[in-house]
C-alpha cells in the first residue's frame, strides 16, 4: 500500500458512501452502449478465498440485462497480465478492466490504461495516484478488518480455552489490522481471550498453513481463522481437528459442516454495481471508492453449527455498531511489547491505521 492512499483515506468514506447512495438502482435502464466488464484473476474464481470473492460479484452482474461478463482466471502477475486485459480489449470489446490481484497494477494496469486511453481500468487495492497514474485507472478496496473484528466477537464467545489461532500470510498492514481487530473483537465480550499468529511468509502455501493451523490446535487454540488467499486448507484442518473456525476472503462454510461459526467477507458486487451503473448512465466512473460496512461493502458469512446462539446475537450487535460508526480502537492500546502504540480512540477509517506495523497485546507472535 502507498503513502499517497493512505493520506487520502478520510476522504474516500464519506466519498465512498456518497456514490453508494447516488448510484442508479441496479439493473435501472442500461446505457445507449453495451457494458462489457473484463475481470482477471490471479488463480482460479473457485479457491474459497479472495479470488472467488470476486467471482461471486462477477456471478451476480451476469445476470443483469445489458452487462457482459468476460474472465479469465490463473493468470500470473507478469506480462500474461497485460496480454489477457488486451484481448478482452480487442477481441471482447471490454469497457471496463477488472484487475483483482495486487501484483497486476504496476506496471501493467498503468502501462495498458495509457496504451487504451478509452478504456476504464480498475485494480482492487488501494494504489491509485492521482498526481502520476492514468485518468482512466483508479482502485477500490474494502476494510475486511471490521469484519474480522465480528469474527473476533463470535470466536471469544465461542472459545472454551481462551486461545484463538490465527493463520497469517505477511505482517503487512493490512493482515496485522486483521489480527489486531480479531483480538479486539474477541477481548469486546471475553477479556481473557488471546489470540495466537503464526505467520507463513507467503499468501499461497497450503503445505505451511495446514502445518501452522496444526500448530495453533496443538497449542490449545480452539478456534481457527486466517488471512491467507486461499483459506481452504485452514478451514479444513481445523474442521478435521474438531476446532471451530472463522472464515476470511468468502465463504468457506461449506468446508466446515460443524465447527464454522462466521466468516469475513468482501462484498465486491456493491462496487461493482456503482461501476456498471456509472456506465450506463454515461458518467465517469470514480478513480477511487473504498470502505466498509457503512457503505454495505463488507458481509460476514451466515452463521455455521459452531455459532452458539449468545455468538450470534453479540455478532449481530457488533455489526449495527460498525454501521453506525461505532471505534474498533478505542486507547490507550499497547502492542505486545508494552509500548503505547495507540494513544487515543480512532475512527475505523483514520489513516494512522494504515501504517500499523505492530501486534497488541494480549497477540502471542512477532512481527519479525
Amino acid at each position: 500500500m502507498t503513502t499517497p492512499f493512505f493520506s487520502r483515506r478520510s476522504i474516500l468514506k464519506a466519498g465512498a458512501a456518497g456514490l453508494a447512495a447516488s448510484a442508479l438502482p441496479f439493473g435501472a435502464a442500461r446505457a445507449q452502449s453495451p457494458i462489457t466488464l473484463g475481470a482477471v484473476y490471479v488463480g482460479p474464481r473457485d479457491d474459497f478465498g479472495w479470488n472467488q470473492a470476486h467471482a461471486v460479484a462477477m456471478d451476480i452482474l451476469k445476470q443483469v440485462e445489458g452487462v457482459t461478463v468476460i474472465e479469465e482466471e490463473n493468470v500470473p502477475e507478469t506480462d500474461a497480465v497485460a496480454q489477457s486485459m488486451e484481448s478482452m480489449i480487442n477481441l471482447d470489446g471490454a469497457n471496463l478492466i477488472l484487475a483483482t490481484s495486487f501484483g497486476y497494477y504496476s506496471p501493467f494496469v498503468v502501462d495498458t490504461a495509457k496504451k487504451y486511453p478509452n478504456v476504464q481500468f480498475r485494480h482492487a487495492a488501494p494504489l491509485w495516484n492521482e498526481e502520476t497514474d492514468p485518468a482512466n485507472a483508479g482502485s477500490y478496496f474494502c476494510y475486511l478488518n471490521q469484519a474480522h473484528y465480528v469474527n473476533g466477537v463470535a470466536a471469544g464467545l465461542s472459545t472454551t480455552t481462551n486461545k484463538i489461532g490465527f493463520v497469517a500470510a505477511k505482517p503487512i498492514p493490512s493482515v496485522l489490522s486483521n489480527v489486531n481487530s480479531v483480538l479486539l473483537g474477541a477481548r469486546s465480550v471475553n477479556p481473557e481471550a488471546t489470540v495466537q499468529v503464526i505467520f507463513t511468509g507467503e499468501w499461497s502455501l497450503p503445505v505451511r498453513e495446514a502445518e501452522a493451523a496444526n500448530a495453533l490446535v496443538d497449542g490449545g487454540c480452539d478456534v481457527i481463522t486466517c488471512h491467507v488467499d486461499g483459506p481452504k486448507v485452514v478451514i479444513e484442518t481445523a474442521e478435521s481437528r474438531g476446532v471451530k473456525s472463522c472464515g476470511h476472503n468468502a465463504s468457506q462454510a461449506p468446508l466446515a459442516p460443524n465447527g464454522f461459526i462466521t466468516g469475513a467477507e468482501y462484498k465486491w458486487e456493491t462496487i461493482y454495481k456503482i461501476y456498471a451503473d456509472a456506465l450506463a448512465a454515461g458518467e465517469e466512473l470514480p478513480n477511487f471508492i473504498a470502505g466498509g460496512y457503512h457503505n454495505d461493502m463488507l458481509r460476514n458469512t451466515a452463521y455455521g453449527a459452531g455459532a452458539s446462539e449468545a455468538a450470534i446475537q453479540a455478532a449481530d450487535a457488533a455489526i449495527a455498531a460498525l454501521k453506525a460508526g461505532e471505534p474498533i480502537y478505542v486507547g490507550p492500546l499497547k502492542d505486545n511489547k508494552g509500548n503505547t502504540v495507540i494513544e487515543t480512540t480512532m475512527d475505523n477509517y483514520d489513516p494512522v491505521l494504515d501504517g500499523m506495523d505492530y501486534l497488541l497485546e494480549g497477540v502471542q507472535g512477532s512481527t519479525t
